[in-house]
């Protein structure tokens, strides 16, 4: 409870985590309108399933680790450190407020996307069904992630660039900025040994309809393998955070 009030106590921030996602989605979805090769399908569909990946990486991964440089910053993880509060409670208290943040983010992009653009929610219920099994992996995956990496930042200051660097090269290697029928093999090999291509693939596999599955890399929407991949990178995201997280900030000589 007392993450959440202090996130959206910050309402600047709130917006910007909110909306930046579906500008992006809009103004994708508005240059690329024209229907996917062979298909009936619009970019803009394309790009509004898929751009629920990013509005998780966005929360989870960029604005989980920066939060946390600031916080080992300006002392509060010391001040924590002195109270019975373990580094495992405090993971899942961040897993909690970026599983909130981030179902709010998804239901304002499909929003943008029926309204806009045509995207058709599912009535099938095995569809929702991924998307409850989808959507908690992505989660904990790129927030323990998130912590993780909010080690590698020196300050507060560096940490934005170096958490955006290879949030923002995954979206268009994974192909959520870019269709991913578009992209070479090469990338789209990098591509698969980490979540967001798996996150990507995953959500279009709930919004778009079946004959899309061809357009992906292997031909099909591959859900054991996306399970598979996104419960691989809880286990990696979970032992990085134990292996590398700090209290305080590193001492500089």
């Amino acid at each position: 409870m007392i993450e959440l009030k202090q996130f959206f106590r910050q309402k600047d921030a709130v917006i910007f985590t909110f909306a930046f996602p579906a500008f992006l989605t809009f103004m994708l979805g508005t240059i690329y309108d024209e229907p996917a090769h062979g298909t009936d399908v619009t970019m803009s569909q394309i790009f509004a399933a898929g751009m629920i990946a990013y509005g998780i990486l966005s929360t989870a991964f960029i604005s989980m680790g920066v939060g946390i440089s600031v916080d080992r910053e300006d002392g509060t993880l010391k001040r924590l450190r002195g109270t019975p509060v373990t580094a495992g409670a405090y993971f899942i208290g961040k897993i909690i407020l970026v599983a909130v943040a981030a179902i709010a983010e998804t239901v304002l992009l499909l929003a943008v996307g029926v309204l806009l653009f045509d995207v058709e929610l599912p009535t099938d219920p095995a569809r929702w069904l991924t998307f409850a099994w989808l959507l908690p992996l992505s989660i904990v995956s790129c927030t323990l992630l998130g912590i993780a990496a909010s080690s590698l930042a020196r300050s507060a200051k560096s940490a934005p660039a170096v958490l955006n660097l290879p949030a923002i090269g995954l979206q268009f290697i994974s192909g959520i900025f870019v269709h991913i029928a578009a992209l070479p093999d090469a990338m789209v090999q990098v591509a698969a040994f980490f979540p967001v291509k798996w996150m990507g693939q995953g959500f279009r596999s709930v919004f778009l309809p079946d004959s899309m599955a061809a357009q992906e890399a292997a031909g099909a929407w591959e859900h054991g393998m996306t399970a598979l991949v996104l419960g691989a990178w809880c286990v990696i995201g979970l032992v990085l955070c134990l292996v590398t997280f700090r209290w305080t900030e590193r001492r500089t000589r």
